[in-house]
């Protein structure tokens, strides 16, 4: 054990751990806890720190679970893998090519760890789909007593149902069970239009007709990216790479961080560099595996908050923050997405027992304004939104309790699992109580 400052990836939430653990196994997980529990100290266990919230953050003993990756079973009739939990996405996802499976949904970044992607709900995009939890149908459990608990639907139902997203409240995920779809090709469609159409009722036939269907709409201007994805027959046919190169890394990322760097030093620029923004990414259109399709590189530093809000709501949120935004001085060079996704049954799954619209607002990490960030919360709550788990938000566990039917549930759980409270930080205490 060494100690280090620990931080997130976009550099908005710190942590100085009393100590930090890197096991390899679920025994050396127990060990950590065993001695955790000895010395009064608490737990965080930590993935790719994605989150944009002080969810990992700790300063007792940070539990690094990198060390922890790969594959341990796989039940190819039933199309059902195990999967250690600091296994990150970019390495689950060709691994289960390899075996011809494939993940029937995900979001558009793969740094997470699985773990890490289920505790937070990362969900995606599809009218028709659900979220990563949703596919997760057994949890391995490292818990405060010192046990390795498994549950699924059929074993500890009632804590597999809080563990599918269980905020790092239960206890330490070593292991998750994950069902798996046939490996599949998606038909990418990628294009411009105007926000106007989309809130009067085009989002929603787009939603409707696709598999996947979101888009971006670029603040001080009416101009949308539209992403429009469904499964298919035809043949792999990708993009070239230097036109991949061109639109993820030199202008999706590289010129979008000097113009973020420019707007951050001289605000004023940014709605005309927005215009310009609006226009670089041309359509364009391809056949790729799913995991090539769902998920882009993401290197422009950036903090978020998303908020799930009833699908009928769509276009009474994003009208409403437009409005904002055009009758406030605020300077917003960051895209706002939109995505969808079916009602579930996982107890803390933002789209939990409702069709949901996902709108997710961006700030450089250099500028941040929080008068936009608060904005958009007021007009969220005003349609009984759902805060993302591992994205910024200000709700308390009061706030959340009747968002959620099944939210004091999850709690008696957790006192069962957890009542000295060995996996609780600041930030729990917020959300949780």
């Amino acid at each position: 054990m060494s100690r280090l400052v620990w931080e997130n990836w976009a550099g908005n939430q710190q942590g100085l751990p009393r100590a930090v653990a890197e096991p390899s196994s679920a025994a050396e997980v127990l060990a950590v806890l065993a001695r955790a529990r000895r010395d009064g100290r608490t737990v965080k266990a930590v993935g790719s720190g994605h989150s944009f919230t002080a969810i990992a953050a700790t300063s007792g003993v940070l539990l690094d679970l990198d060390r922890m990756r790969g594959i341990t079973a796989v039940d190819l009739p039933a199309r059902r893998v195990r999967v250690l939990a600091g296994t990150p996405l970019y390495e689950l996802n060709p691994a289960l090519e390899d075996l011809g499976l494939a993940l029937p949904n995900l979001g558009d970044i793969d740094r997470q760890t699985i773990a890490g992607a289920v505790a937070t709900g990362t969900h995606g995009t599809g009218a028709r789909r659900h979220g990563v939890a949703a596919a997760v149908t057994g949890v391995r459990l490292a818990t405060a007593d010192g046990s390795l608990l498994w549950c699924s639907a059929e074993e500890e139902a009632d804590f597999f149902w809080a563990a599918q997203v269980g905020l790092g409240a239960l206890g330490v995920v070593t292991e998750v069970e994950l069902q798996c779809v046939p490996a599949f090709l998606l038909h990418a469609r990628e294009g411009s239009g105007r926000l106007e159409d989309l809130l009067e009722g085009e989002a929603h036939r787009a939603a409707a007709a696709h598999d996947h269907f979101e888009f971006y709409w670029f603040p001080h201007t009416s101009r949308v990216q539209t992403k429009r994805n469904d499964r298919t027959d035809l043949p792999v046919s990708p993009l070239p790479r230097w036109r991949g190169w061109l639109d993820d890394e030199l202008l999706a990322n590289g010129a979008f961080e000097l113009l973020n760097r420019v707007g951050a030093r001289a605000p004023r620029t940014i709605p005309s560099l927005a215009r310009v923004s609006s226009r670089a990414l041309s359509d364009r259109e391809y056949v790729d595996r799913s995991w090539r399709v769902f998920c882009t590189p993401r290197r422009v530093r950036f903090v978020e908050c998303e908020y799930a809000v009833p699908r009928a709501a769509l276009a009474d949120v994003v009208g409403a923050l437009r409005d904002w935004v055009e009758d406030h001085d605020v300077a917003v060079p960051f895209p706002v997405e939109v995505r969808v996704l079916a009602g579930d049954d996982v107890w803390l799954s933002t789209a939990y027992q409702r069709d949901t619209a996902y709108v997710a607002v961006h700030q450089y990490h250099r500028r941040v304004q929080p008068a936009y960030f608060d904005a958009f919360e007021r007009i969220a709550r005003d349609h009984a939104g759902r805060p993302h788990w591992g994205k910024l938000h200000t709700l308390t566990a009061d706030d959340l309790a009747p968002l959620y039917p099944r939210f004091d549930d999850f709690r008696a759980v957790r006192d069962l699992l957890d009542p000295e409270r060995l996996f609780r930080n600041p930030h729990l205490d917020r959300i949780l109580g």
